[in-house]
């Protein structure tokens, strides 16, 4: 059964279980944070449940799993900590290792993508799910900022009314406006970082999906070249 569990994962199958995980967790389960305390709980489970496969991508090699592994278990132990102790201190932890460990997982899981080798629906799938993580990433980069620096983001009064003592969802919504470059107004950055962000994220959302477009042609061209060649 462990081998067969762990075949699975080395193959790209693995991306698609990732984009899937992602999907569910960004736009059902971090939605669900109104609930309060059993909104908590699903955005907790979801995000462990995307820290461990995020572990079995990485499996196929001993020096990433150490790497990756020991980052679920220290933000799993920050995350559980956090909600039931909480404090801005323990807060601020456990978003700094959340923002590390979407960025590790963003770079092993593009060498995956652009691995050598035929371009497989997967291995685009797993290209989307890069693009899922740069956004998640970004949304925790400004809670980090948020808190830190709580007069950083200027929140509308709509926003305002509905905001609980985390704001997590809240970036995780302004990431994916801004990363698509939609920009509704209702979260704005005040704060220079803040600012210097948005700019970045804006930029990214824009070239990232055409570089990784011709990046993806060029490689399933030079393959049916080398293949018939």
């Amino acid at each position: 059964m462990w081998s067969a569990f762990r075949r699975f994962w080395s193959t790209d199958r693995s991306l698609t279980v990732l984009l899937v995980l992602l999907g569910i967790v960004l736009f059902v389960v971090y939605p669900l944070r109104d609930l309060d305390v059993v909104g908590r709980v699903f955005i907790g489970v979801g995000f462990s449940l995307i820290l461990v496969s995020g572990v079995a991508v990485v499996a196929k090699s001993a020096v990433p799993t150490v790497l990756v592994g020991s980052l679920v278990v220290i933000n799993l132990a920050l995350h559980w900590l956090s909600f039931w102790r909480g404090g801005p201190n323990l807060a601020l932890w456990e978003v700094a290792v959340s923002l590390l460990f979407c960025g590790v997982l963003t770079v092993v899981v593009l060498v995956q993508v652009f691995r050598e080798g035929p371009i497989t629906a997967q291995r685009i799938q797993g290209a989307v799910a890069v693009y899922l993580l740069l956004g998640l990433g970004w949304a925790f980069a400004y809670r980090l900022i948020a808190v830190a620096r709580p007069d950083a983001f200027v929140f509308s009064a709509a926003m305002e009314g509905t905001l609980r003592d985390d704001h997590t969802w809240r970036f995780v919504y302004f990431s994916f406006v801004t990363l698509t470059t939609v920009g509704f107004g209702d979260i704005t950055p005040a704060h220079p970082v803040a600012r210097s962000l948005v700019l970045g994220e804006a930029l990214v959302g824009q070239l990232f999906p055409a570089i990784l477009l011709a990046r993806l042609v060029s490689m399933e061209l030079y393959h049916r070249w080398s293949r018939n060649g």
